[in-house]
């Protein structure tokens, strides 16, 4: 029995810690010290927890496409913002304040975006980053 009970406990500890490794904090994937501004068009969007992400192709100077991700705040919280899952689609021009990953991946941090109607919008992230609006 006291065997049963101590498998149980730590597989419910083990089992705890799963979502808690699985949520980063901003300083653990991105590098506040390279912000970047993009402008593309968004490709695709993602509405999932614990975070939302979109994809922008941006062309570079030399006319070379490179799709980035955006990783933004919980649904819940742009939910709460005022962003609605139509509020970017496929298509849209947009403009998108971030920061880039430490990985140097086309990943980054989005901290507010400017909407095809020229609308600012803070992309719900409290995740001990910067604030860039």
């Amino acid at each position: 029995m006291t065997r049963t009970l101590a498998v149980a406990i730590c597989s419910g500890l083990l089992l705890a810690a799963v979502p808690i490794a699985a949520h980063h904090s901003f300083e653990a994937e991105y590098d506040r010290n390279k912000p970047i501004v993009l402008k593309g068009k968004v490709t695709k969007v993602e509405w999932n927890n614990p975070h939302v992400y979109y994809y922008v192709d941006v062309t570079d100077e030399k006319g070379v496409v490179a799709n980035w991700a955006v990783e933004i705040g919980a649904p819940n919280g742009l939910y709460r913002n005022g962003w609605r899952k139509d509020s970017l689609k496929p298509g849209d021009q947009v403009t998108v304040d971030a920061f880039r990953a430490k990985s140097g991946a086309n990943h980054v941090n989005g901290r507010s975006v400017i909407l095809a109607d020229g609308k600012k919008v803070f992309s719900g992230q409290n995740d001990g980053g910067p604030d860039r609006n």
